[in-house]
């Protein structure tokens, strides 16, 4: 293996350890950038993907309590997915997947940016149950379609006057199963090949690491602090979103 491809791919896993570690998301948007640099698309998406399932396997564990009191919530959100999914396959041979990921990163950043300005931040404390599950099933589309199932849930967590825990609790598992999915059809597709394999054994543990570390920052922040890390990381998602785009 060529140093140049080992220094990108531990700079990328960091990047996204830290990351996954420290909100529960946010993986692939902050390591795949260093990775297709050096890797094909394929061989990068299918690296990223094993690292946000099994570094975010921590992050699962410290909320446990949360995500069981509030099963009924998550299953809004992840049952559409799990739908709409399917549909955002199909939408492939109709939607140019680039035009739509140029369309969600302007969003973030608009986005990020307003919420980022205002003093106050928005507090949605009604139950809204149907557009829990439209954000899920859309979500759901735009992962099919794009790779994109965590821009709308965490937009429309961060509106919501949620503890830390109660945020994580649905963007951590949504995040998790939906790239669980994602790392089930790679596979059947011969997307793991034995330099992947040995590429993820040799990242991996770094991935952990970092995501540990991200964690111990999650646990010393406050709710309100919390919230306002999503919003700049959504707009800091949609930038390099963008850019990537523009880029390639």
């Amino acid at each position: 293996m060529e140093l140049g491809i080992l220094v990108y791919l531990i700079v990328g896993t960091v990047a996204g350890g830290l990351i996954n570690g420290l909100a529960g998301f946010g993986t692939a948007l902050f390591s795949l950038g260093f990775l297709l640099s050096v890797l094909p698309p394929v061989q990068a998406i299918a690296i990223v993907v094993v690292h946000s399932v099994i570094s975010g396997l921590r992050g699962l564990w410290i909320v446990r309590e949360t995500i069981r009191e509030n099963r009924r919530r998550l299953a809004r959100f992840l049952i559409p997915a799990i739908v709409g999914i399917p549909f955002g396959i199909m939408l492939l041979n109709i939607v140019e997947a680039d035009a739509l990921k140029i369309t969600i990163g302007f969003f973030l950043i608009l986005y990020g940016g307003f919420f980022s300005l205002r003093r106050s931040l928005p507090n949605i404390t009604h139950p809204t149950p149907g557009i829990d599950a439209a954000v899920g099933f859309i979500s759901g589309v735009l992962g099919g379609a794009a790779s994109l199932s965590g821009a709308l849930p965490t937009m429309w967590c961060s509106m919501r006057p949620w503890t830390k825990e109660e945020t994580r609790a649905v963007l951590q598992p949504f995040n998790g199963a939906v790239l669980s999915l994602t790392a089930i059809m790679l596979a059947v597709k011969g997307a793991y090949t034995f330099q992947t394999l040995v590429f993820i054994a040799l990242t991996l543990p770094v991935g952990i690491i970092c995501a540990e570390i991200g964690i111990v920052v999650f646990q010393r922040l406050s709710d309100e602090v919390f919230r306002r890390l999503i919003i700049g990381l959504s707009f800091a998602s949609g930038l390099i979103l963008l850019v990537r785009q523009l880029l390639s």
